[in-house]
């Protein structure tokens, strides 16, 4: 059933490592389609750093752009500080606000110039903030499958740091392939881990990949059991702290192929994703 399966389409993930600014208007226009598909949530934007990510620097702007008089989507926008998230959660429009916590020291710092520690304390002062403030913390756990910086990696080490978020009653948690280098095996053997770990504790998948690759995780995610993913249309973007251009997101409409194929009822409008699909060469080019 349709509540049972739950896409987060990312417009913000999408766009965020384009070198050449979208204007405002194209990017409301654009996830103005995109929220009359009937996606569980939009990740519509980051309150982040312009330097680090320009393109994001409109977010407040697109925010005000957007018409949720009607969508039954919910928003979602990425931080990556405290700083971030005091600008977050003043928008009564966001439900969620992400931040990316990485399990790899080195992508930690090149990502939110913090070390893991440092960052784990940053998730206990956002998530209080977000309760007192009507907002749910979501917690990317990035580089989930493993890291090209040499950072040690293991399952033990992802376990470790789901249950220390979980500990702190963390809701939602997407265990992100951040490079694209999870293998099907991996995901079979450690989404239904780590789902089994809280009861409380919403796990979803966040999986890159090269075009070749996407079909293998997505059967191994939909067979551990897995009925959160993030997507983006035409496997657009990928993280461009990463530098693979090889490595984009799921493309929607592959995942939402797939899961038709189950006769899973999505209940998502297709001719509105055909609209966004269409429209989104304005915004890509």
């Amino acid at each position: 059933m349709a509540e049972h399966f739950k896409i987060t389409e990312c417009p913000r993930d999408a766009m965020q490592g384009l070198h050449n600014f979208v204007p405002t208007d194209v990017k409301a226009a654009y996830i103005n389609l995109l929220l009359q598909v009937g996606f569980d949530t939009i990740d519509f934007g980051s309150f982040v750093s312009p330097k680090s990510i320009p393109q994001m620097r409109d977010t407040a702007e697109v925010l005000a752009g957007l018409d949720l008089s009607t969508s039954p989507s919910k928003l979602l926008a990425i931080i990556a500080n405290y700083r971030g998230a005091e600008d977050a959660v003043i928008h009564p429009e966001i439900h969620y606000l992400g931040y990316p916590f990485s399990i790899s020291e080195t992508f930690q710092l090149r990502n939110t110039n913090t070390t893991v520690e440092q960052a784990f304390d940053n998730v206990k002062r956002i998530n209080n903030l977000c309760g007192a403030n009507n907002k749910s913390l979501l917690i990317y756990l990035s580089m989930g499958f493993g890291n090209p910086y040499g950072d040690e990696w293991n399952t033990d080490i992802v376990q470790h740091w789901a249950q220390k978020m979980t500990d702190e009653g963390i809701g939602y948690i997407a265990l992100s392939d951040t490079v694209g280098i999870a293998t099907p095996e991996q995901i079979s053997s450690l989404y239904p881990t780590l789902k089994n770990q809280s009861p409380i504790t919403e796990f979803g998948l966040h999986l890159h990949s090269t075009p070749d690759t996407w079909q293998e995780k997505i059967a191994a995610a939909y067979e551990s059991g897995c009925t959160k993913f993030d997507v983006a249309l035409k496997g657009y973007g990928g993280c461009p702290m990463a530098k693979d251009d090889l490595t984009g997101n799921i493309a929607t409409e592959n995942l939402v192929a797939f899961l038709l194929h189950q006769n899973i009822n999505l209940g998502l409008d297709l001719d509105k994703l055909g609209e966004a699909m269409a429209y989104s060469g304005r915004v890509f080019g």
